[in-house]
């Protein structure tokens, strides 16, 4: 899951335009609010790692910085408790929380039965959906289908190179060595889509700017494009774990959790 994003991108992305934008909503409507004893969790130590852009990491001045931090300190502040955020060795990050020497983990750790034997998490907060991007059709409708022998890329060897081969046999398929090696060719008018990473696509769309854009809706498929991210506590930590979920509910309902996601990320991939 974890992969490290080119710095000057991720810069360009965060200087470009904020447009209406569909967001992140992981909140179950019909989960009856529990409030959690927060007396019992007067302050949280949060782990992450510095080498997970735009997530966490450190800014040229060396201040750990992303969506990540802003997003554990946000919690921390609405619910009034006081927090932490130190950065550790990614190779490190797992053992320091398992030996207590942070109550969570916020640096991306994939759940897996390995991790979920070690850990548990919290509701997801972000997932990282699969999405069409062609050139700009000005609002025109767009299904899938329609690429039925037109020129789809993707990144060779990944899961929407098999999701795309599997739900549209007949694409013509065109596989890259990466993301921006195909998104660059349908710039240049050489592909009639790309299927691909939406968040690693929004970085590129917000460069180019009237070019192309997100079509149709966005996939999720957690067996192929990863179960998303949440944050890992040690297994039994029921106290730690739902005042998380308590926070992370309250900053969507506020809108703090959307003015967070738009910061990061200009041009929504959801």
């Amino acid at each position: 899951m974890r992969r490290v994003w080119p710095l000057l991108l991720i810069w360009l992305a965060l200087t470009g335009p904020v447009l209406a934008q569909v967001v992140p909503n992981h909140l179950d409507p019909n989960l009856r609010e529990v409030i959690p004893n927060l007396t019992a969790v007067p302050s949280i130590r949060f782990l992450t790692t510095a080498d997970y852009p735009p997530f966490n990491f450190r800014d040229k001045s060396g201040e750990l910085v992303g969506f990540n931090i802003d997003l554990a300190r946000a919690l921390c502040a609405d619910l009034a408790i006081s927090c932490t955020v130190q950065a550790w060795p990614w190779d490190q990050a797992e053992r320091a929380l398992e030996d207590n020497q942070g109550d969570a983990l916020i640096a991306g750790l994939a759940m897996s039965a390995d991790t979920g034997a070690r850990f548990d998490f919290s509701t997801l907060y972000l997932e990282f959906p699969g999405r069409f991007i062609t050139a700009v059709a000005g609002g025109a409708p767009f299904d899938p289908a329609s690429l039925e022998g037109k020129r789809v890329g993707v990144r060779r060897g990944s899961a929407h190179e098999a999701f795309v081969s599997r739900y549209l046999p007949r694409a013509d398929l065109k596989p890259y060595a990466d993301e921006i090696e195909a998104l660059d060719a349908l710039g240049r008018g050489e592909l009639d889509a790309v299927f691909a990473d939406g968040l690693r696509a929004s970085f590129w769309l917000n460069t180019h700017v009237g070019c192309c854009e997100f079509r149709g809706e966005a996939f999720f498929r957690p067996d192929l494009f990863g179960e998303g991210l949440a944050i890992a506590v040690p297994a039994g930590h029921d106290q730690v774990r739902q005042v998380i979920d308590y926070g992370l509910a309250r900053i969507k309902r506020s809108g703090v959790y959307d003015e967070l996601y738009l910061r990061w990320f200009p041009v929504s991939f959801y």
